[in-house]
């Protein structure tokens, strides 16, 4: 794509200096925006598009999800959180070849695109040997998708050797994810360990510089953390489930940033998710994440209802409290904080807002088009609460990466059939082991 300008559409730049549009132009030249506005004046030769009834957006950010469980979708319906890590990750996650393992990124990455999710980080927790490493980076590269591969060890690997990561991230850096600006980069997983293991991570992390991301609970301590100096700012802490107000201050303190995973948690039994307590905290990046889809769907659209059904749920009992409950309450979530917290602010927890997260002119050219002009949505009062609670991935009908579409007029521009195919194979040989 050269040149393309959309008009007359609503426009949500999820950028603050420049607010949104209800009646905007926005114009694309190779893979970055131009320009957003009214009345733009197309170049000559571009490509311009009438998208009266549509809602333009920044491409959702998803800052956590295991993709290569993509080739094991929806074969957990009702683990628990012991029986995920016991099944999933002991016994399916080993027993996995490399090839497999591409597909299931391949298909989880198509699957983030189709739905809308332009930039995502993969968890990818089942690096046990270079083979396994080099056929996922490579299945992220070929999707176009705009990915941080989180380098971690498999969930057997640290039950039987420690946290600490393999000499292979150096050549996975060096030789592969180099590039710092590229569309795939690198990130380090650090799962907890004692103080000598988490010293050791964070150590590799700032040679190699990358980030850092990790799961995280109760169970653990931001505050012994810092006090290691073993927290990398721009760390993403994944779930934070249960976590006391003064440790999420230590993460805010730090530069870093909470994942949440709204419908997986409380699906598995995580805990209750922590968008109040978390957006309580000012200082706080606070991002949204599908997690697993060996459970729930990958797309945005369920993360930003669950998340904010779970923070009006937390934030019912002030409500009631207030003179006039029915107004809003300044205090609470709304759909607007929703909205950024799947593209503006998980851009910014993964140290990506400079290139994406919002429609900013300069900005790489990853956006989402929208219907609005359906019976199932309009009227559109509020395009925040269209998007947030209206809207699913019926209603997509653009997906650009880097000025590349990968839906167009509501369809994958990727031919999938011989992943699918691959991917059923594979799910048949499943049931007919037992």
């Amino acid at each position: 794509m050269t040149a393309r300008l959309y008009r007359n559409a609503r426009i949500l730049t999820m950028d603050p200096a420049l607010g949104d549009f209800e009646d905007g132009d926005l114009l694309i030249d190779g893979d970055r925006i131009a320009d957003v506005g009214t009345a733009l004046r197309a170049p000559e030769g571009a490509e311009t598009i009438d998208a009266r009834g549509r809602i333009i957006i920044p491409g959702f950010v998803d800052t956590h999800r295991h993709m290569w469980q993509g080739i094991l979708r929806g074969i957990a319906p009702a683990h628990t959180f012991p029986q995920y890590m016991d099944n999933i990750l002991g016994d399916y996650g080993p027993a996995m070849t490399p090839h497999q393992l591409y597909v299931g990124n391949l298909l989880s990455a198509r699957a983030a695109l189709a739905s809308g999710v332009t930039t995502i980080q993969d968890i990818s927790n089942i690096q046990d040997t270079p083979g396994h490493s080099d056929a996922l980076v490579t299945a992220l590269t070929e999707a176009g998708i705009r990915a941080v591969f989180a380098y971690g060890k498999s969930f057997p690997k640290i039950s039987s050797e420690g946290t600490v990561l393999p000499e292979d991230v150096r050549r996975v850096r060096g030789e592969l994810l180099g590039d710092p600006h590229a569309l795939v980069t690198m990130a380090l997983v650090a799962e907890g360990g004692s103080d000598e293991q988490e010293l050791a991570n964070v150590a590799l992390a700032r040679e190699l510089d990358v980030p850092v991301s990790r799961h995280f609970s109760s169970y653990q301590s931001a505050a012994h953390l810092r006090e290691l100096g073993a927290i990398r700012p721009g760390t993403t802490f994944i779930h934070a489930n249960g976590l006391s107000a003064e440790e999420l201050a230590v993460i805010a303190d730090s530069g870093s940033s909470v994942s949440i995973s709204p419908a997986i948690e409380m699906i598995m039994g995580h805990g209750y998710p922590m968008i109040a307590p978390a957006l309580a905290q000012r200082d706080l990046l606070v991002s949204l994440s599908v997690d697993v889809e060996v459970t729930v769907a990958g797309d945005m659209f369920t993360q930003l209802r669950a998340a904010y059904q779970a923070g009006r749920h937390a934030q019912h009992p002030a409500m009631l409290a207030l003179d006039d409950p029915i107004s809003d309450n300044p205090t609470g979530i709304t759909v607007r904080d929703v909205l950024r917290m799947a593209t503006l602010d998980g851009a910014r927890s993964l140290g990506l807002d400079d290139r994406t997260g919002s429609l900013t002119p300069g900005k790489q050219a990853d956006l989402v088009v929208l219907r609005a002009d359906r019976p199932d949505v309009a009227p559109v009062h509020d395009p925040y609460s269209t998007v947030v609670l209206q809207m699913d991935r019926a209603h997509i009908e653009t997906v650009t990466v880097a000025g590349r579409d990968h839906v167009r007029a509501g369809n994958p521009v990727d031919d999938s059939s011989s992943l699918l195919a691959e991917a059923d194979a594979f799910a048949r040989r499943l049931r007919a082991d037992g």
